[in-house]
């Protein structure tokens, strides 16, 4: 059982990255962006063309592909969300999964349909307390939770946060009192950027890199953040470490297919019986 809790928190956090990311551009732009899945998978691959094809180091190579990935989701932004930007949700949804697959279709005509691997040294897994405990999954705990810290630092004691939660809650209102709502969310999808370049490198050394791989991730993470409370990034950490822990569980009755349908009957569950979510706030018609 303790193992079996210690995958699930790891396997939560690899959530919780992209999912405070969904959390984010959801709070700011106000749809949920389903292209959130090819993002990890596109971080992911220009982590790998820098560390295999041109040989640098994988930590160097992940700065890379957070840059890389911040300019792919600029462009995306400029490109299509901007002008549809007082669009209404179901239009932008659809947009964002169109964005999903022309991101994917280009991920297979730059880099193929193999499974392919990171550059990185094999290791024994380490024993702890009858615990195994290899060298990926502390390195997720680290990286994950120091950037969950970087991003509640920048969200609470930073005039970007402020300015970020100012638009929000009110876009009108905080642009009489001169925020500017194009940098407001052009850094939103550069820390969105970030955060899924990010998880895509982690998932990447705990598993596989293939085009699909962020597809696996779209519904834990919706339900993370739905489950936590939409638009909350500290519930979008809650909600993906009880989906971690929650899948990982039901792997003890059920085979480990299933896994993601755990997700769905998380979603459906917290729609019908807390629509806002466990630290979401009800929204009240007026």
């Amino acid at each position: 059982m303790l193992q079996i809790l210690l995958n699930g928190i790891v396997s939560g956090l690899l959530v919780a990255l992209p999912a405070v990311a969904l959390s984010l551009t959801y709070g700011v732009l106000n749809f949920p962006n389903f292209a959130i899945g090819s993002m990890i998978t596109f971080g992911a691959y220009i982590a790998l063309f820098f560390n295999v094809d041109i040989g640098v180091s994988l930590f160097v190579a992940a700065g890379l592909a957070a840059v890389g990935l911040a300019a792919v989701a600029l462009l995306i932004d400029r490109l299509v969300y901007r002008p549809l930007r007082g669009a209404d949700h179901v239009t932008l949804l659809v947009a964002s999964i169109g964005v999903y697959f022309v991101l994917e279709n280009v991920v297979r005509f730059l880099f193929g349909s193999d499974i392919r691997g990171y550059d990185v040294t094999v290791a024994r897994p380490h024993r702890w307390m009858g615990l195994r405990v290899n060298n990926e999954q502390i390195l997720i705990f680290v990286v994950a939770f120091l950037a969950m810290v970087i991003v509640w630092f920048i969200l609470m004691r930073t005039p970007f946060g402020r300015a970020m939660r100012a638009v929000s809650d009110n876009p009108d209102l905080a642009d009489v009192r001169g925020i500017s709502r194009n940098k407001v969310i052009a850094l939103v999808w550069v820390i969105a950027a970030a955060l899924c370049s990010t998880a895509g490198v982690l998932v990447g050394m705990d598993g596989i890199i293939d085009p699909l791989m962020g597809w696996n991730y779209v519904l834990p993470l919706f339900a993370a953040v739905i489950l936590g409370g939409i638009g909350n990034p500290l519930g979008a950490v809650l909600g993906a470490l009880i989906i971690g822990i929650v899948e990982e569980m039901a792997t003890l009755v059920l085979p480990t297919t299933y896994r993601q349908a755990v997700s769905f009957v998380i979603i459906v569950l917290v729609l019908l019986l807390r629509p806002h979510g466990l630290l979401g706030k009800p929204r009240i018609s007026r």
